[in-house]
């Protein structure tokens, strides 16, 4: 308790005034329903002390002032009256601006207020062009003035003062100044804390994936997606943390999103930071054009609208929910399946996303991980990483580090952007070591990853290259980086197994691959075979075939005595989980002859092939994607049919670099090489 003391300490003497205790705003927030940015910066105002009785006074003016000034929708006749009472009132309200052409007058309209039609002075139209999309939260000093000879609608009501509930200046300098009094690891339980979360209950893996979400906030142009369970807090931070995002529910239109040509209004891509679409399952309705024009500024911050391109720096944001677990989707679909057709069809609009959340990962929120100590006051937070949106650390990586050979170039782009968001966001001053920036490459990468993952299980095969590593510049080593979900890394272990024990893997129909663990043990008996669990369907057969072809050359291989007197027992594991249909005969054939002659296969070897009912060698129809799956889970061999030879011009050469190929050309040829014995 005592270290949490310390950074609640050290908080409030780096970041004077621009830090609040989160129990005091959940203790607010339940009689108040007001966003938490505006809630903070009553409590930022009033309350940011660690003197207990400054804190209760502070606490008295927030209750007063949200009971006498903050509007609540069912008391907007009782507010109205109240104005025309005093003649003039500051409220807190949310304020939106709209053109009535006929008219040329601006009127605007106060959402809790509920008065459509409320006078403006222009100047504020233009010092705040949000008003005219979206709106934003403000301190209105209202006038109630009856003015018969007002043009347009005979309005009582006039904006004297406008002030929106957000900092009017913001010093980039003075923030890094006091990141310089943080640890690395105080600093982002610290964020996690302006989030409003106690990072005491979470990992290291999952305090970064909750940093990952404020990106789009700190990146322009940043594509992300995260799909998950419900009650995670996917759109919280769009909805509470920031007043320059926008949380869109169901379809939208051109005109909204990008630029209304009737009007020549710029849309929300151009009026805010990050536009976000929750629940995307609901954008099923939405017209094919938009997604067209969102894939063409998803790729350039570009759209055209008649005759011109427009360019525009919002991030956009997609939410939804997974109705299974994701074990289930890795194996029987791929990680887009929640997506509504008209996204999950778009290849190319899915390749544009920088980077896939793991939102399965994130934990429902439950009270007890809210935090009760100081954090930003979110609307610090929001300036903060609104004004580092200017900044650019996308060329960070290559102080250190080079990219592998599968990273294509928008791969490259979306790590890039992806280690500049969280260089933005943990290191501001712009100082850390190798080690730390190593860090955020894992966290970038594995989040692209995942998404070319989901793309070539879609069958494409321009996105088959998906071992993604990068290389240390001073020591040349290479660094891979696996997704959890698949499976990870170094399923093949590269020490010897057991004998009797053998990798093998197998191709699908849909270009999908599987990986298998075949486990084969003997017991007194009569020369029979007995398969346990795993072993089914095209896999039973290729089995069987595989032992009728054992029991007719037992005596040329020389295992007849110890065949016959033993019952053979197999077992095969699915290591991916993925129930890909596998033949695997000469697996089979390899583990049985290591287990009798007790002799262990050569470490992170991967065999390939079966054989037909006359014991003749059948090929597999493809070879890269089966050694892209060995090289990514770490086989060091492949014994692999001859006459697959000739699809070698097919695997790329760094596949070939990594995976040293063993051809044979008949069971035994396999066996013996297998066990290394010749």
């Amino acid at each position: 308790m005592e270290e949490l003391e310390d950074l609640d300490r050290k908080a409030t003497i780096a970041f004077p005034g621009r830090v609040v205790r989160k129990d005091l705003v959940r203790k607010v927030k339940v009689g108040a329903n007001v966003p938490v940015f505006v809630l903070e910066f009553l409590l930022g105002t009033y309350c940011s002390t660690d003197n207990p009785a400054a804190i209760e006074a502070g606490l008295n003016i927030v209750n007063t002032t949200l009971a006498n000034n903050f509007v609540r929708p069912d008391e907007s006749t009782k507010a109205q009256s109240y104005v025309r009472e005093r003649g003039r009132h500051m409220i807190i309200d949310k304020v939106k601006v709209k053109y009535v052409s006929d008219q040329d007058k601006y009127w605007a309209e106060l959402v809790n207020f509920g008065h459509n039609y409320v006078h403006i002075p222009e100047r504020y139209i233009q010092k705040y062009d949000r008003l005219l999309m979206g709106g934003i939260w403000a301190e209105v000093h209202l006038n109630h003035m009856y003015d018969e000879e007002a043009r347009g609608k005979k309005s009582p009501f006039w904006i004297e003062d406008l002030e929106p509930i957000q900092l009017a200046t913001f010093d980039l300098e003075q923030y890094c100044e006091g990141r310089r009094m943080f640890s690395t690891d105080e600093w982002i339980d610290f964020l996690i804390r302006g989030l409003g979360l106690e990072p005491s209950f979470f990992d290291r893996r999952l305090k970064m994936l909750l940093l990952v979400r404020l990106i789009p906030f700190c990146e322009h142009n940043y594509n992300m997606v995260e799909l998950g369970p419900r009650g995670t807090g996917k759109s919280y931070a769009y909805q509470e943390i920031s007043p320059y995002g926008i949380l869109l529910t169901g379809p939208t239109t051109v005109a909204n999103l990008f630029y209304n040509m009737s009007t020549g209004k710029m849309g929300l891509v151009g009026l805010w930071d990050v536009v976000a679409f929750d629940e995307v399952a609901d954008l099923q309705k939405m017209r094919k054009e938009i997604i067209t024009m969102l894939k063409t500024y998803a790729e350039s911050g570009t759209f055209a609208r008649g005759k011109e391109a427009l360019s525009a720096y919002a991030s956009i944001a997609l939410f939804g929910n997974t109705n299974q677990p994701v074990e289930v989707m890795v194996r029987s679909s791929h990680l887009f399946a929640p997506m509504p057709d008209i996204i999950r069809e778009d290849m190319a609009f899915i390749d544009r996303l920088h980077y896939y959340l793991p939102g399965w990962e994130v934990p429902k929120m439950r009270m007890d991980f809210f935090t009760d100590h100081y954090g930003f006051v979110v609307d610090y937070l929001a300036e903060a990483l609104r004004d580092l949106r200017k900044h650019n650390y996308t060329d960070t990586v290559d102080k250190y580090f080079s990219m592998g050979s599968h990273l294509n170039a928008r791969d490259v782009k979306a790590v890039r952007k992806t280690v500049s968001g969280l260089i933005k966001l943990i290191y501001p001053h712009g100082e850390f070591s190798k080690e730390e920036l190593a860090e955020l490459l894992d966290i970038a990468m594995e989040g692209r990853r995942r998404v070319k993952e989901q793309l070539k299980k879609m069958g494409s095969f321009e996105y088959y290259q998906t071992s993604f590593s990068y290389i240390d510049n001073d020591t040349r080593e290479e660094f891979y980086v696996g997704v959890p979900e698949e499976g990870g890394r170094n399923l093949i272990s590269t020490d010897p197994l057991a004998p009797g024990s053998v990798y093998t893997a197998s191709v699908g129909d849909e270009g999908r691959a599987g990986l298998y663990r075949i486990e084969v043990s003997l017991s007194a008996g009569t020369g029979k075979l007995k398969m346990a669990g795993g072993v089914q369907g095209s896999m039973k057969e290729s089995v069987q075939r595989a032992f009728s072809y054992l029991q007719g050359h037992k005596v040329e291989m020389g295992i007849a005595s110890v065949f016959d007197t033993s019952d053979i027992h197999v077992e095969a594991i699915d290591l991916l989980s993925n129930r890909i249909p596998a033949d695997v005969g000469i697996a089979f054939i390899i583990a049985v002859y290591s287990t009798i002659k007790k002799h262990q296969t050569l470490p992170g070897l991967l065999i390939l092939g079966d054989l037909s009912i006359q014991g003749n060698i059948k090929p597999l129809p493809s070879l890269s994607e089966v050694l892209q799956l060995a090289m990514d889970n770490g086989a060091r061999k492949a014994l692999i049919p001859i006459e697959n030879k000739r699809n070698f011009l097919d695997v790329s050469a760094d596949i070939m670099e990594r995976v040293d190929p063993v051809f044979y050309s008949d069971p035994m040829t396999a066996a013996m090489k297998g066990l290394g014995l010749t």
